[in-house]
């Protein structure tokens, strides 16, 4: 009789766990994959829409086009988990599995800094969307860039959107008449990497954009029009592109799985404190930043384990703790870091790749690979 594998959220991390196994297996495999969504859309696509690179329709792809032998991909939304059955409850029914995997990524916690369920919001795909209608009626004024809580996704995105963001206005004649001001939780745009973080203040410093470095935003007054930090001082803005605080999913918190905001892993196999249960990704504690990259390495990793133990092997640790993050450094250019969380003991190291246009073409690579992987696109 088949085992029955259940992986919830299909991000990066249950695509690519879900498609390996649909190699190693084919048919002689029964993977069930939930989530409540109808599509799925790369994180970097969001600043392309935001910026009216391109369109949300452009960029969203369907799961109907995720069609792998033995995985059922199902789009429920889930109301219940129970780590120690191995039970699923969604609003269409209950699941039960041999080994569950939980990769449903973060949520934004707008709850979490008052006023900002009200401002603007670029992480989400709606709030995207909504700042691509909203920036070509914006004509002079201060850009606050604001993080409202560590850790969140894709580390250098907001250096990102204020390094477009300053393309984006000088394109349109206007860098002239306008502020751009990035507050960042974090010492330097990107820890792991001395280099990749020097690389991006420079490119601040030519730009005339203001670092606000190891502060974060506390509260927004959407009347005034005003940023508070967590050190008391107040930022007017004209146009805010807010980063919410994250969490794991409240149902995983419900389901007792999780310590601190998130689900805590044994970092090299993914392997929760329940039995059979892992969890990969952005809900996860897993030792590596948030990002897709890393939650597609943890994916593979416990891909593997799960193809030994269905083989009745002993299962391997793969799980490596690297992976890379393209930047947007404006002008065309995109440079590239690799990060390696687990080698050095002491802290995560990171390789850092100089802004090009080939770098550009890597980067497309990424995605085109994984649409054709994914979803035969």
């Amino acid at each position: 009789m088949k085992k029955h594998i259940l992986v919830l959220g299909a991000g990066f991390g249950g695509l690519e766990l879900s498609t390996v196994l649909s190699e190693a297996f084919g048919d002689g495999v029964d993977v069930t994959l939930i989530d409540k969504g109808d599509a799925f859309t790369f994180g970097y696509s969001k600043l392309d829409v935001m910026f009216g690179r391109t369109t949300l329709d452009a960029v969203r792809l369907p799961y109907k086009n995720f069609v792998k032998p033995g995985v059922r991909l199902l789009q429920e939304t889930i109301t219940l988990v129970d780590p120690v059955a191995r039970r699923v409850t969604t609003d269409r029914g209950t699941h039960e599995a041999d080994f569950l995997v939980v990769a449903l990524g973060a949520d934004y916690d707008f709850d979490a800094t008052p006023g900002l369920a009200d401002a603007t919001e670029f992480y989400t795909v709606a709030g995207a969307a909504r700042l691509g209608k909203i920036l070509p009626t914006f004509t002079k004024g201060h850009v606050l860039v604001g993080v409202c809580g560590a850790p969140f996704k894709c580390p250098p995105a907001p250096s990102e959107a204020a390094l477009m963001m300053h393309d984006y206005l000088t394109t349109r004649g206007l860098r002239g008449a306008c502020e751009i001001t990035l507050i960042l939780p974090l010492e330097t745009p990107v820890p792991p990497s001395p280099e990749t973080s020097r690389a991006l203040l420079a490119a601040f410093a030519e730009r005339n954009i203001t670092f606000v470095a190891d502060r974060e935003v506390r509260s927004i007054d959407t009347q005034r029009r005003v940023a508070t930090i967590d050190d008391g001082r107040e930022f007017p803005y004209d146009l805010f592109l807010g980063v919410p605080a994250h969490r794991a999913p409240k149902i995983l918190e419900d389901s007792g799985m999780t310590e601190d905001g998130y689900v805590p892993v044994k970092p090299k196999t993914l392997e929760t404190r329940f039995p059979d249960v892992y969890a990969v990704g952005d809900c996860a504690r897993q030792g590596t930043a948030k990002a897709g990259y890393f939650a597609e390495g943890a994916a593979r990793a416990v891909a593997t384990a799960l193809i030994a133990r269905l083989q009745n092997k002993e299962a391997p640790v793969t799980h490596a703790g690297t992976g890379s993050c393209y930047i947007e450094f404006g002008a065309g250019l995109v440079g590239r870091v690799d990060v390696d969380f687990f080698s050095n003991p002491d802290h995560p190291t990171g390789t850092y790749h100089e802004p090009s246009v080939a770098m550009r073409a890597d980067k497309e690579h990424f995605g085109s690979s994984r649409r054709a992987r994914w979803f035969g696109l």
